[in-house]
């Protein structure tokens, strides 16, 4: 504000001017000196009029005064009269000069008042210059810090660029607070959050395209740390047997494995910096937008997913085995980065939507595998595939990941394995019996002894005792035994050599590989030799045949032993092969072919044999077909390459035969008639039989003869009366069938009837009641 102006009154101005003295007696010159302050005041303050009006009563009142004094003192009068004149000479001047002076002052004032305006104004312009000054360097502060923001942005400070727009939002109020520009500032800082926004979105993006390159490498080392973890817990198995129960990814296993962890996210090879995700994750969160950051984010993984099957999954078949790997590469490194994610930050990725995915991609990849090996027929592809897939599994596990849909699709390569091993050993299966000469081996050498025992499934007391016989020796199989035994070695290895390492499904395997074994061996073994049996007539092959399928049964047994042992204890349970019960039936049916075989043979015997019937008188030695048969049939029995207890079947059937067709001669409708002598003979040829298998050892199979000679017994001693007695038939005669005697005692009356000799007639009478009364028994 300009300097408040000094106002005199007019009692100041009258003591102004009876201070000022015009003339000094002690001095020669004027003394106006005192009036140049006064009149510069008068004329400042705007007072001439007042000044002159002052000094006007002044003059008055000094020529009153001097009028006085005049009165007293003429001559002081007169002097002061011409003083006087002179003083108002005097006055006059002063009065010009005083108007000058005025004029001067006026003039000079007004130059003042107007440089004073100047200065004034001057003042006010330099004080607005210094507060625009001062606003300028304020809004060149907040400019600096805005543009700052867009420097850190470029430099990826996003969270200090977010940071500094919240410091200039929350300045104190000043007098910039309230200027447009400062309004305009703030209205760009929402664009400006976008632009960090955008910038942090862009810089989450690029992450995201690096890890997708990226994730092949993180799932070829994920990969590659589990093949050598399987393998180094695989070498620590075999040192120590009570870890055969745990597998890889067991708390045992990752026990021990501690100490050798693998970080595949940060190592020599690779490290994975999650920053720009984090930052994004804290920048979106800020800006309270977390939502849609978490649904680009997992739309864009849910495409980079798809990507993944669409870049690795060529069409054809044969591409398959080229891609799976990288494409197990791809997938593992992906969802290795998402359980990183899904661990390290809170609230952003749900479990859900992280499974959701990863169940899509593992059905996609099952679908896949599916398809590339529907046609495929080459054991190598399904064995290269299920290594990646075994791998896969047990990485994913080890990040808890559900693999159970991958599980079934690995136990399905493993069905489609064993029946392709099972296809290609079916033909060496049939190949090795159609080619059979069914000869026994015959050993030479102790060296290929034991070489040939030791592919062959047996007893090992069996193995033993071979081993202990004198060289050289015939063994009880042919060559097609240990030739089956070591293609059976070759399928048990190749399926375990595939299923190794899978830890699931352990009894499916189970059962997977004793129906395929049994397939084998039921379909392209039992079945090829069961029709050459039916086709063979010769019994020494048709013996070897037996003796082979017989070490096929007990080879099974020891087979589902072995079996049971290789697979892991807590398994629990005995392996049975249903070929055990398959080569068991076939025995029997090789043994009844053989007995067939035999009885057939006898049969011809006996159409040679040239029986009297109804001879005069009996004869006391055998008949002579007999002895023939009996040479034949012990020389062929015990000249077979079977077991003792199969030629004691043999040797039962065979006798059973011979019976038969002795009670055919009696009961059957070849012999019209016989009479007494006639069952003599007969008689004399079955004591023959007994005797002459008695001395050879075989007595335990004379029971066969038993209902013969008690059938014939009671004609030739007249005991049907006792026959038909209840008590007595039930304790002497307990295998005779009333059916079969009554048949004899028709023969027999048939015979009496028909001759003309009186007792003969008589006796034939006899016969024929006691037959009538023998067949009503029946009834």
């Amino acid at each position: 504000m300009p300097p408040r102006r000094i106002q005199f009154s007019q009692a100041d101005i009258d003591t102004q001017l009876q201070q000022i003295h015009l003339l000094d007696q002690s001095s020669s010159s004027e003394n106006l000196e005192s009036l140049a302050p006064l009149i510069k005041t008068v004329v400042e303050n705007n007072q001439v009029e007042a000044f002159l009006r002052t000094t006007q009563g002044l003059v008055e009142s000094k020529e009153q005064e001097i009028e006085r004094i005049c009165g007293d003192n003429y001559q002081d009068f007169v002097s002061s009269v011409s003083t006087l004149l002179t003083v108002r000479s005097y006055t006059h001047n002063l009065r010009d000069r005083i108007t000058t002076l005025d004029s001067s002052v006026s003039s000079v004032g007004k130059t003042l008042a107007s440089k004073k305006r100047t200065l004034l104004e001057s003042k006010k312009t330099a004080t607005h210059l210094d507060e625009a000054i001062d606003t300028l360097q304020a809004c060149l502060r907040v400019l600096d810090l805005v543009n700052r923001v867009g420097a850190m942005i470029k430099d990826g400070k996003y969270w200090s660029a977010l940071k500094s727009l919240d410091d200039v939002e929350s300045l104190p109020q000043t007098s910039l607070s309230q200027t447009p520009f400062f309004e305009h500032l703030l209205s760009s800082l929402p664009s400006l959050r976008a632009q960090i926004k955008d910038a942090v979105t862009a810089s989450m993006k690029s992450w995201l395209l690096e890890i997708r390159n990226t994730s092949g490498l993180v799932g070829r080392l994920a990969l590659d740390a589990m093949k050598t973890r399987a393998r180094r817990w695989k070498t620590r198995q075999e040192k120590d047997h009570l870890l055969k129960l745990s597998k890889v990814g067991s708390p045992v296993e990752l026990v021990i494995s501690e100490k050798l962890e693998y970080n595949v996210l940060d190592n020599d090879q690779i490290s994975i910096d999650f920053k720009p995700l984090y930052q994004c994750i804290h920048i979106y969160t800020t800006l309270d937008s977390l939502e849609e950051l978490q649904r680009s984010y997992q739309a864009d993984r849910k495409a980079q997913a798809s990507l993944i099957l669409s870049d690795r999954i060529l069409p054809g078949t044969r591409n398959l085995s080229l891609t799976l790997l990288p494409l197990t590469e791809d997938i593992v490194g992906f969802f290795i980065i998402e359980s990183q994610v899904l661990r390290t930050t809170r609230a952003f990725r749900y479990q859900r939507e992280v499974e959701d995915l990863w169940e899509n991609v593992a059905q996609k990849v099952k679908d896949v595998v599916e398809e590339g090996l529907r046609d495929e027929s080459d054991v190598d592809v399904f064995l290269l595939c299920k290594d990646s897939l075994l791998a896969f599994v047990q990485t994913m596990e080890g990040y808890s990941y559900d693999t159970s849909q991958l599980q079934s699709l690995v136990f399905s390569l493993v069905e489609r394995y064993s029946a392709l091993l099972e296809r290609s050993f079916g033909t060496q299966f049939s190949k090795a019996v159609m080619e059979n000469d069914f000869l026994a081996m015959y050993i030479s050498t102790p060296d290929e002894l034991e070489t040939v025992l030791a592919g062959c499934y047996l007893k090992k007391q069996k193995i033993e005792d071979l081993l202990t016989q004198p060289i050289p020796i015939t063994l009880p199989f042919s060559s097609m035994f240990p030739l089956c035994c070591g293609y059976v070695r070759q399928y048990v290895d190749k399926f375990y050599q595939f299923v190794e390492g899978v830890s699931h499904h352990h009894r499916d395997i189970d059962s997977t590989l004793l129906k395929s074994l049994d397939q084998l061996l039921v379909k392209h073994v039992a079945e090829p030799i069961a029709n050459r049996l039916r086709a063979s007539r010769n019994m020494s092959t048709i013996a070897q045949m037996i003796s082979d399928i017989d070490c096929f049964h007990h080879g099974c047994q020891e087979l589902g032993q072995q079996l049971t042992k290789l697979r892991a204890a807590h398994r629990g349970g005995t392996m049975i092969l249903e070929a055990t019960n398959a080569f068991g039936s076939l025995s029997e049916r090789a043994s009844i072919h053989l007995n067939s075989a035999i009885t057939n043979k006898l049969s011809d015997f006996f159409d040679l044999a040239e029986y009297e019937w109804t001879p005069s008188r009996p004869d006391t030695t055998p008949s002579v077909y007999l002895y023939d048969m009996v040479m034949w049939l012990t020389g062929v029995i015990d000249g077979l390459a079977v077991t003792e207890e199969i030629k004691g079947m043999a040797y039962k059937a065979a006798l059973e035969h011979i019976a038969g067709c002795m009670m055919n001669f009696l009961v059957g409708p070849e012999v019209p008639s016989i009479n007494d002598n006639g069952l003599s003979n007969l008689l004399v040829d079955i004591r023959f039989l007994e005797d002459y298998f008695q001395q050879n050892g075989k007595p335990e199979f004379m029971s066969v003869f038993s209902e013969l000679k008690s059938m014939i017994s009671i004609p030739l001693n007249d005991n049907v009366s006792s026959f038909l007695t209840p008590p007595t038939r039930q304790a002497s005669y307990p295998h005779v069938q009333p059916k079969r005697l009554a048949s004899l005692l028709e023969k027999m009356a048939r015979y009496g009837q028909g001759v003309r000799i009186r007792s003969e007639f008589e006796k034939g009478e006899k016969r024929r009641l006691e037959a009538q009364a023998v067949a009503r028994m029946q009834s």
